[in-house]
C-alpha cells in the first residue's frame, strides 16, 4: 500500500529542507514505521525518525444558503533524514539557475 500521498510545500516545510527535514501528506490509517519504510523505498534515503501530526478539518461555508461543512481531517509527516543526503522532490536550486 503506498502511504504517501503528496509533499507538502509550504514557507515553513521549504525552510526545514535546509535541516534535512521533509513534509509529506500521508494516509490516515498510516504509522511511523511504515511510513519510515515507504520513505526509504521510494527515494533511496536513511530515515533517522518520523514525526506525525493529525490535522483537523477546517469548518467551511459553501453553497447558495450558506450551510457549515467540514473539510476532512488529513496526516502530515515530518521525516528527517541522514546528512548528505536529499530528495529530489524538493530540490529548489534548479528553479534558482533559471531565474
Amino acid at each position: 500500500m503506498n502511504f504517501l500521498i503528496r509533499p507538502v510545500v509550504t514557507e515553513k516545510s521549504m525552510q526545514n529542507v535546509s535541516h534535512n527535514r521533509y513534509t509529506f501528506a500521508v494516509a490516515i490509517s498510516a504509522n511511523k514505521a511504515q511510513i519510515a519504510s515507504e520513505v526509504k523505498k521510494t527515494f533511496g534515503v536513511t530515515v533517522l525518525s518520523v514525526k506525525t501530526i493529525t490535522v483537523k478539518g477546517k469548518t467551511k461555508r459553501a453553497g447558495k444558503r450558506r450551510i457549515e461543512t467540514k473539510t476532512t481531517p488529513w496526516k502530515k509527516a515530518i521525516i528527517e533524514i541522514a546528512k548528505g543526503q536529499k530528495i529530489d522532490l524538493f530540490d529548489t536550486t534548479e528553479n534558482a539557475e533559471k531565474s
